[in-house]
């Protein structure tokens, strides 16, 4: 890369980024979680990012005792961050990595023009992309990016 290539959030983010529907019970966004070992999920609503459940939502809720006592009437939506903060595919790296750290958070969406989400990019990512290559090993990709 030369000094002039600027890294776009394209060429980080994990693709297809699982969803979960703002009505969905809070149960199901557990799950999802721990089956594809992530610790967000963009919230959609007809279509639209609309917020952001993260595992640390859940554990404060969790924690909760009137939460708790009535979890299986939990909606995400009563428990997501929002609004959901989101770039563009063609927003630098360098951009993203400041939002998230003005924002305090661990994740963008990345939206397409439309504002449909079709990835993420996580603080993970961005470190990965920091590692050298070592004694020529390739560098390691993203969870949603082909080996």
């Amino acid at each position: 890369m030369t000094a002039r290539t600027i890294l776009r959030v394209g060429n980080l983010m994990t693709v297809d980024p699982v969803l979960i529907d703002a009505e969905a019970p809070a149960r199901e966004a557990e799950l999802l979680l721990k089956s594809y070992r992530i610790s967000g999920l963009p919230v959609t609503a007809d279509g639209t990012v609309v917020g952001v459940l993260s595992q640390t939502d859940l554990l404060n809720a969790r924690s909760s005792e009137l939460i708790g006592a009535n979890w299986d009437r939990v909606r995400v939506r009563h428990l997501m961050t929002r609004p959901a903060v989101t770039v563009h595919l063609a927003t630098s790296v360098t951009r993203a990595a400041r939002l998230m750290l003005e924002e305090h958070i661990h994740r963008v969406v990345v939206v397409d023009a439309e504002g449909a989400p079709i990835g993420v990019l996580t603080s993970t990512d961005l470190l990965r992309a920091l590692l050298p290559e070592e004694d020529g090993e390739e560098p390691m990709p993203g969870p949603g990016v082909p080996r």
